[in-house]
This record gives structure tokens, sequence and C-alpha cells, in this order.
């Protein structure tokens, strides 16, 4: 657990978040649509999912947990055709390298520099904690475009739900 609060809340949502990823990847009918392209879309649905997993086991899985994860960010947004349960394999590969960086992190490492330069600036950890939770959440909004429209189900997959934060306590 780690000693940090931001930390394990911000461990937590990301937790929450690639959980609903992983049911948005689950909820395309076919797997080739997650590869299909829209029109003034940049990127699939398969591609966000292999950046966003890429992306978490670098940040916190290489930069925090020690994991030794190489990241091939070209690779995030030029592979085509990956298989859903290759995907769905990313995914779980994030959220363990989530629990293991996050489990690092005191006090003192939130509230210092971020170990690597980020787009050429130095940030404060805690703000890049907080950073790659809304990065998630902005291409996990995204996913869920692609999915309604490239399937034409409507239906949400029940994301990002308040009640699955860690303070959450049903009514007396």
């Amino acid at each position: 657990m780690p000693s940090s609060p931001l930390a394990a809340d911000v461990a937590h949502i990301l937790d929450r978040d690639l959980r609903a990823l992983r049911r948005e990847l689950e909820a395309y009918p076919e797997e080739r649509q997650l590869w299909q392209p829209l029109p003034g879309v940049g990127n699939s649905a398969g591609t966000l999912a292999l950046h966003l997993a890429g992306n978490l086991q670098h940040y916190f899985g290489a930069c925090f947990g020690g994991t030794g994860y190489v990241r091939n960010r070209e690779a995030e947004f030029g592979r085509r055709d990956v298989s859903r349960a290759e995907l769905i394999a990313e995914v779980e590969r994030a959220r363990k390298a989530v629990s293991a960086g996050a489990a690092r992190l005191d006090e003192a490492a939130v509230d210092g520099d971020f170990p690597e330069r980020v787009a050429e600036a130095h940030l404060r950890t805690g703000d890049y904690l907080v950073h790659l939770c809304v990065h998630l959440a902005y291409h996990l909004g995204q996913i869920d475009v692609h999915r309604r429209v490239v399937t034409g189900n409507a239906q949400g997959i029940g994301a990002v739900r308040p009640v699955e934060l860690r303070s959450a306590r049903p009514d007396a």
C-alpha cells in the first residue's frame, strides 16, 4: 500500500478506468471492429488501448515499480490487428504496473519532481499522477464513442462510476 494518499487514490481510479477499458474492448461484437477506422478520427479503439496500456506500464511500472518495461510508443500507434485477447492482456499488465508503481510512492516522491522530463518539461509527480488519470479518461471516452459509432450500439458499459471510488459508501 502506498504511503501517499494521492498515489493510493490515483491508483484506484486508474484501476477502475482500466477495468472499464477492458469492458469497452469486450463490448465490440466483432474483433475486427476494434480496428475499424472512422472518418475524421485518427485512432481506433485498438490503437488507443495499446497506447494507454503502454503509457501506464511505462510511467507506473518502469518509472516507479521497477518492472523493467521498455516502452515502444511508435508501436503503440503503429501496430494493427492485434487480437482482442492480446489487447486485454496488455490492459491487465497495465493494471499490475499501476499497482506495483503506486505501492512504491510515498509523500516525498509525490511532492518531488517526476523522474523523467515529460514533453520537455519538469513536472511535480503529484501533478503528473493526476494528469495520467485524466489522460486515461480522455481516451476511454474516445473509445466509447468509437464503439458506439462502429457497432451502432448506443448502450454504455458503465464506465467511470463514482460508486467505484475508494470513498464511496452506501447510505446508512
